[in-house]
């Protein structure tokens, strides 16, 4: 069976399961519910549940997938669904939210409005009275994958595009252009976005414009799935006889007389944002990789190493990946965004750094 594939049915099958599998605890799945007369859906399904001797009934409600922006629907559901409901035998009744996949947003939003809930993942959250039970695993791999691609390829850059004029509003088409993808793509990013409810919405239909409301939420996402995608391939040359605020100063005369187009990150891009180390030793460039990158190259005089490299060439394979690059002394320095990201995935201090330069320069 796929993750993805998963009915209602065989949500709530698995959940019994989940529950019978702990000690001191008895599931019995009492009947499937039907869809109320009135055309509203009651509960998906009731599940006498017994923990350590102590009595409950499960109301439960399945869905495909749960964000954030969801969860306030699913409590009011729930209450409305709850008045009245006979329970019988006196045990107490508890809605409970069964998913293929729940965002962690969306599980720490129902865990603070003390709604039971599980996923596909394993996951299991049950605040009864007397008989708590919390079990944390990680999202379904479904869910995980899906949101790792929106940080990867064209995707990012829409995300990019947000985090780096988190403070206007945007129409789909204005993004697009912004972010160099096409209307549909910036369309299915601001659409995954409002899910996870970090986006501010006005307006209607074309007119329809979004503002960027939580982005170090958004930064905090993106750090985190860093070690999930793949980093972009990096050469390490060594340029003789030459240090490293000189080599930074040859690069820009040469990548221009070139018309090589670059954008110098890491450590090196970071001190002229924010100082914070007394020395940087290597130079690393993202540059749009061709014919007149390769001459530039030779033409520093670079010979290719395994160690002891002084200039690090990161391969960009589209001007996408160049977006927001700043011309700062006469150098051509990525975002402010793009070298955070880049410190994060650095060696030694960088990570250390990484932090200075988002507090001095980014804010958020």
């Amino acid at each position: 069976m796929h993750e993805s594939s998963l009915t209602e049915r065989q949500l709530i099958s698995r959940f019994v399961d989940a529950l019978r599998e702990l000690p001191d605890v008895e599931a019995d799945l009492d009947h499937w519910e039907p869809a109320s007369k009135q055309g509203d859906r009651g509960h998906d399904a009731q599940v006498d549940l017994r923990v350590a001797g102590k009595s409950f009934v499960l109301l439960i409600e399945a869905k495909k997938a749960v964000f954030p922006r969801d969860v306030r629907q699913v409590i009011w559901q729930f209450r409305e669904a709850s008045h009245g409901r006979p329970t019988g035998q006196g045990a107490e009744a508890l809605s409970l939210l069964v998913a293929e996949s729940i965002s962690p947003g969306a599980k720490e939003l129902l865990r603070n409005e003390r709604v039971g809930y599980y996923d596909s993942g394993g996951s299991l959250y049950l605040p009864a009275p007397g008989a708590y039970l919390y079990i944390d695993k990680p999202p379904p791999k479904t869910f995980a994958k899906s949101v790792r691609a929106l940080f990867s390829g064209r995707r990012a850059q829409v995300l990019h595009a947000l985090l780096v004029r988190h403070q206007n509003w945007f129409g789909v088409t204005e993004l697009a252009q912004l972010a160099m993808v096409s209307p549909a793509t910036a369309s299915q990013v601001l659409t995954e976005l409002e899910r996870f409810d970090w986006l501010a919405a006005r307006g209607q239909g074309p007119a329809k414009e979004r503002h960027l409301r939580e982005p170090a939420a958004l930064l905090d996402a993106w750090t985190k799935q860093l070690a999930a995608i793949r980093p972009s391939t990096l050469h390490r040359y060594y340029v003789p006889g030459t240090k490293a605020d000189a080599l930074e100063a040859r690069i820009g005369q040469v990548f221009d007389a070139r018309s090589v187009e670059y954008a110098v990150s890491h450590e090196t891009a970071a001190q002229r944002y924010a100082p914070f180390l007394s020395n940087v030793s290597q130079v690393r460039v993202r540059v749009l990789i061709g014919a007149n990158a390769d001459a530039a190259i030779g033409e520093l005089n670079a010979r290719a190493v395994s160690e002891g490299a002084n200039l690090a060439i990161i391969e960009a394979k589209s001007p996408g990946e160049l977006l927001f690059r700043e011309r700062v002394g006469g150098l051509w320095l990525a975002s402010p965004i793009q070298i955070y990201l880049d410190l994060l995935r650095g060696e030694g201090r960088s990570k250390e750094m990484a932090e200075h330069f988002r507090k001095e320069r980014i804010g958020f």
